[in-house]
C-alpha cells in the first residue's frame, strides 16, 4: 500500500475552521490528504492534541487517520511554545507509527520540519516540507526576528527532497534565503470545493458592501482597512447605504448580536462610523462563501502574507480582490484582472481603489467573472494533489504511482 506520513504539529485538519490556530493549514492538511486518499494512498498525519474532546485517533476519507499526541501536555498550546513539546512528541510518534513503512513524509510548518529532520537520522523516505508562513516574510513584513525559526527553516529547507512554495514569491524568497541550495517547487494552495460550486441565490445583506476576513490584527491591516473606508467616506460621493462588513474575531473580541467590536482601538478606530462598519464575528465556509458572492470587493491590507486564501477564496466566489503587493498575494491576485493591488498601509491608494469599485461596468463584470475562472483554474484541489503526487513520483526509489 502507498502509505505517506503527514506531519502537522499545530494544524489538526479535523479541529473546526475559526478555533485557536485553525486557519489556513489545517485546511491545506485536511484537503490535501482527503484528495490523495481518494487517488489511492493511505495518509497518516500527525498532529498535537489541542483538543481534549477529540480521540486519540481518527478516520479522515476511506483509508487516512488522523494520530493526536499529546507530547506532555494534552490540550491548546500556542505554537510560539510548542517547540518544547518537540522531544516527547518524537517519542510518542514513534511508539505508535512505523516510521519505516512510510514512503513519503510531508512536513507543515517548520516545527514538524525538525521532527523530520530528527527522524532522517535513523529512517529513510523521501521528504517533502510546505513552509505555510516563512520567518524571513515575517520579518520584511513586521520587523519581528524569530532567530530560532529561521535558524531550522534554513536547515529544514536545505535537507529536505523538496520544498513546496504556493506562490512564484515564495520561491524566490527561499531562494535567496537557502541560497539555491534548496529544491523548490511552486504548486499553489486550493480552496475549499465549496466556493468552487455554483453560487447560491441568497442576498444575506441588503444593501452594497465591501468585505474583509481574517484575523483583527495590525498586521492583517485591519486599521488601515478601517481609515481608508473613512477617507473613501470623506473623498467621494457614497452612497449612504455602503457598508463594510469585517468577518473575524471571536466571541470574546466581538459582540455579534449588535455587530460591534469589544476592544477599545478598534471602537475608537470606527468612531463615527458605526452605523457603516459592521463586525459579524466567526463565520463558517457557507456563510462565507455567501458573503464573498455579495461583495463589492474583498479586501486584503495585510502587511505580509505568504499565500493570501481569503484572496484565492474570494475569487472563487466571483468576487475581485483590493489586496497589497505583498509576499503571496502579488501572485494569488492578477491586478486589473481579478482584482487590484495597493502599497502597503497607504490609505489614500486603498480608498481609491475601493471607490473604484462603487459603480457597475463591464470591466467589473468582466473582473468578476475572470477572478472565477483563474480561481477554478489555479486553486482547485483537484488540480493541486495531481502536481502534489508528481513530486512525491520524483524519487522513484521510494514510490512508484500510477
Amino acid at each position: 500500500m502507498r502509505k505517506i506520513l503527514f506531519i502537522s504539529d499545530h494544524g489538526d485538519p479535523l479541529i473546526p475552521l475559526g478555533s485557536k490556530q485553525a486557519g489556513g493549514q489545517n485546511n491545506y492538511v485536511k484537503h490535501l490528504a482527503l484528495q490523495l486518499d481518494g487517488l489511492g494512498y493511505s495518509v497518516d498525519i500527525v498532529t498535537h492534541w489541542s483538543s481534549e474532546q477529540k480521540p486519540a485517533v481518527e478516520q479522515l476519507g476511506e483509508r487516512s487517520k488522523v494520530y493526536r499526541f499529546a507530547g506532555g501536555q494534552k490540550g491548546f498550546v500556542d505554537k510560539r511554545q510548542m517547540f518544547t513539546l518537540l522531544p516527547r512528541l518524537y517519542e510518542e510518534m514513534t511508539e505508535t507509527l512505523d516510521i519505516s513503512s512510510y514512503d513519503v513524509v510531508h512536513t507543515h510548518y517548520w516545527l514538524s520540519g525538525v521532527l523530520a529532520y530528527n527522524l532522517q537520522k535513523e529512517y529513510s523516505f523521501y521528504w517533502c516540507h510546505t513552509n505555510h508562513s516563512l520567518a524571513i516574510a515575517k520579518e520584511q513584513g513586521t520587523g519581528f526576528i524569530e532567530s530560532k525559526r529561521k535558524h531550522f527553516e534554513k536547515l529544514i529547507m536545505e535537507q529536505a527532497d523538496v520544498v513546496i512554495a504556493t506562490t512564484p514569491n515564495e520561491k524566490q524568497q527561499i531562494e535567496v534565503f537557502t541560497k539555491k541550495k534548496s529544491a523548490v517547487s511552486v504548486v499553489p494552495v486550493g480552496v475549499s470545493p465549496v466556493y468552487l460550486t455554483s453560487p447560491e441565490e441568497v442576498d444575506q445583506f441588503a444593501f452594497p458592501y465591501y468585505f474583509y476576513a481574517g484575523r483583527l490584527e495590525t498586521s492583517k491591516g485591519i486599521f488601515d482597512l478601517l481609515e481608508g473606508f473613512r477617507h473613501m467616506l470623506k473623498k467621494y460621493d457614497v452612497p449612504d447605504n455602503v457598508k463594510l462588513l469585517i468577518a473575524g474575531g471571536c466571541p470574546e473580541s466581538i459582540d455579534i448580536k449588535n455587530y460591534c467590536p469589544k476592544s477599545e482601538p478598534l471602537k475608537e478606530a470606527i468612531k463615527g462610523m458605526e452605523d457603516r462598519v459592521l463586525f459579524l464575528g466567526p463565520k463558517n465556509e457557507k456563510q462565507l462563501k455567501n458573503l464573498y458572492g455579495g461583495a463589492l470587493a474583498t479586501i486584503m491590507p495585510s502587511h505580509y502574507e505568504s499565500f493570501g486564501m481569503v484572496a484565492a477564496e474570494a475569487q472563487a466566489c466571483g468576487c475581485p480582490v483590493i489586496a497589497t503587493h505583498v509576499g503571496g498575494l502579488k501572485d494569488v491576485v492578477k491586478s486589473g484582472v481579478t482584482g487590484l493591488h495597493i502599497p502597503k498601509a497607504n490609505v489614500q491608494k486603498l480608498s481609491e481603489s475601493m471607490a473604484y469599485f462603487l459603480k457597475s461596468s463591464p470591466k467589473l463584470l468582466k473582473m468578476r467573472r475572470d477572478a472565477k475562472q483563474y480561481a477554478m483554474e489555479e486553486f482547485n484541489w483537484s488540480l493541486i494533489s495531481r502536481k502534489v503526487k508528481e513530486l512525491y513520483e520524483r524519487k522513484n526509489a521510494y514510490i512508484s504511482l500510477p
